[in-house]
C-alpha cells in the first residue's frame, strides 16, 4: 500500500492520489492556500479514496465553507468499511468535528493516537488554542495542551508541523526559549509555513518586540497569497504592530485591505474577531471612535455568529454589538449563554456596553473578576489581551495612570516590556 508522510498506509493504488492528498495535508498544517483543492485533486484521481473525501470536508470546514462539506463527509462515511483500521478511526474522528461533537472527538483522538501516533492530520484538531483542547472552556487547558503534546516527541522528533504547534503551546505559557528553538527549527525546515510564521509572530508579541515583528510578518506576508487560510490573521498581528509602533496610516490600510467585512478574506471567526479586537485596541491607542465601522462589524457577527455557542467568537460579537450600540442583539447572550465558557459572556456584554458609554467603574466591575480564568475562553494570550486593556483602560480614565501601570505590571510577571500595548495617556 501507498503510505503518507508520516509512513502511515494509504488505501488507494493511485500515486497521484496519495500525491495530491499529502500535499494537501502539508498546506492545511501549514495554513497554505489551495487546501481544499489539493484534496479535490486526490479525490479526482481516486474517487473511492475515502481519507481524500474526509479531508476535503474538513478544508471545507477550517475555511468557513461548512455547507460545502457534506457532500465529502457522507461519501468517506461510505467508503469507510472498505479501509484499514485507522483510516475508519480516522474517519469517525472527523464525522465527530464535522457534527459538532467537540468532546467525543477529542475523547477518539486520544484514543486513536495510542494506536496510531504518528497520524498527524488526526492529532491536528487537537493542537493549537482554536482547536478542541484550546475550546474546551477549561481552566488549565494551556497546560493540558502542552502536557499532551510533549510526549509525541519521541514519535514526530524534528518535524515541522510538530515542532510548531509544541513551540505555540510553551509560548502560550510564557516558555519562550523553548518556544523559539521549536519555531526556528519548524522554519528552518519549512519556511513558507503560514502557521509557523504566525506562532513566531506571537514570540515577537509576548517579548514586547515590535518593530522586529511587525517587519518579520511584512518580509514574510509579501508573496503569502489572499486566499490563504492566515492571511486575515497575520494581517491583524501586522496591523496591531503599525498602531503600536505609531504607523496609524499603515495600520488602517491594512484593516481596510485585509481585515474589514466585504474586503478580506478570511474565515468567518478570524475577520468576526479580529476586527472588534483591531478597533477597540485602535481607541485605547487614541484613535477616535468610528460608529460605522462597529456598525459594520456588527452587521458582519450579526450575519455569521448571532447566536452564542463558542464563547470566544462570542466575547467579540458582545463587544462589536456594545460598541455599536445594539442593545436588542445583546439580549441572547446575557438572557441564554452558551458554549463551554458561556457563563463568562453576559458579564463581558455588560462590561464592555458600560465601557463604550464611558462608565469606567462598571466596566472594571464586570470585566476584572474574569481575568484569573479568561483562558478558559480559548485563543491565544494576544487575543484575550484585549479583556486587560479594557480593564487598564477604564482604570486608567477612572483613577489615573499610576494604577493603570501597577495594573499591567501585576497582570505580566513574565513579561519585562510590561504592556505589549500602547494606551493613550499611559
Amino acid at each position: 500500500m501507498l503510505k503518507d508522510r508520516y509512513g502511515n498506509e494509504l488505501s488507494t493504488a493511485s500515486t497521484a492520489a496519495r500525491d495530491a492528498y499529502v500535499r494537501g495535508v502539508d498546506s492545511l498544517m501549514a495554513g497554505s492556500a489551495g487546501t481544499d483543492i489539493a484534496f479535490a485533486d486526490a479525490v479526482a484521481a481516486d474517487e473511492g479514496f475515502a481519507l481524500a473525501h474526509i479531508s476535503l470536508a474538513r478544508a471545507k470546514q477550517l475555511m468557513g465553507r461548512g455547507h460545502e462539506a457534506k457532500a465529502p463527509r457522507a461519501r468517506a462515511l461510505e467508503l469507510a468499511a472498505g479501509t484499514t483500521p485507522r483510516e475508519q478511526s480516522h474517519i469517525a474522528i472527523f464525522d465527530k468535528i464535522l457534527t459538532g461533537q467537540a468532546d467525543a472527538a477529542l475523547a477518539a483522538i486520544k484514543q486513536h493516537t495510542r494506536t496510531w501516533p504518528r497520524d498527524a492530520m488526526a492529532l491536528a484538531p487537537a493542537t493549537s488554542v482554536f482547536g478542541l483542547i484550546g475550546f474546551s472552556g477549561k481552566v488549565g487547558r494551556e497546560n493540558e495542551q502542552l502536557a499532551m503534546l510533549e510526549p509525541f516527541e519521541a514519535h514526530y522528533g524534528d518535524d515541522w508541523w510538530y515542532r510548531t504547534q509544541l513551540a505555540f503551546a510553551q509560548i502560550e505559557l510564557g516558555r519562550f526559549d523553548a518556544g523559539e528553538r521549536n519555531i526556528e527549527a519548524a522554519l528552518a525546515a519549512y519556511p513558507k509555513s503560514a502557521h509557523g510564521a504566525h506562532i513566531r509572530g506571537h514570540l515577537f508579541y509576548e517579548r514586547g518586540e515590535r518593530e522586529a515583528g511587525l517587519a518579520f510578518l511584512n518580509d514574510w506576508m509579501e508573496d503569502y497569497p489572499r486566499d490563504g487560510l492566515m492571511h486575515c490573521h497575520n494581517s491583524w498581528h501586522r496591523a496591531l504592530w503599525s498602531l503600536e509602533t505609531g504607523r496609524l496610516a499603515e495600520a488602517w490600510q491594512i484593516y481596510n485591505d485585509s481585515l474589514r467585512p466585504g474586503a478580506a478574506w478570511g474565515p468567518q471567526v478570524n475577520v468576526a474577531t479580529d476586527c472588534p479586537a483591531f478597533l477597540l485596541r485602535a481607541e485605547m491607542a487614541g484613535e477616535p471612535r468610528r460608529p460605522e465601522l462597529w456598525r459594520e462589524v456588527a452587521e458582519y457577527s450579526t450575519q455569521w455568529f448571532a447566536k452564542p455557542g463558542l464563547s470566544f467568537v462570542d466575547m467579540h460579537t458582545v463587544l462589536a454589538y456594545a460598541m455599536a450600540g445594539d442593545a436588542a442583539k445583546l439580549a441572547p447572550f446575557t438572557d441564554n449563554p452558551r458554549g463551554a465558557a458561556g457563563d463568562m459572556v453576559p458579564p463581558m456584554a455588560r462590561g464592555f456596553t458600560a465601557y463604550a458609554r464611558g462608565d469606567c467603574a462598571a466596566a472594571v466591575a464586570e470585566i476584572e473578576p474574569l481575568l484569573a480564568t479568561h483562558e478558559r475562553l480559548g485563543g491565544s494570550r494576544a487575543q484575550r489581551d484585549l479583556l486587560e486593556y479594557v480593564v487598564a483602560a477604564a482604570k486608567l480614565r477612572a483613577h489615573g495612570r499610576d494604577e493603570a501601570r501597577q495594573f499591567i505590571a501585576a497582570r505580566r510577571p513574565y513579561n519585562a516590556k510590561v504592556g505589549g500595548f500602547p494606551l493613550a495617556g499611559l
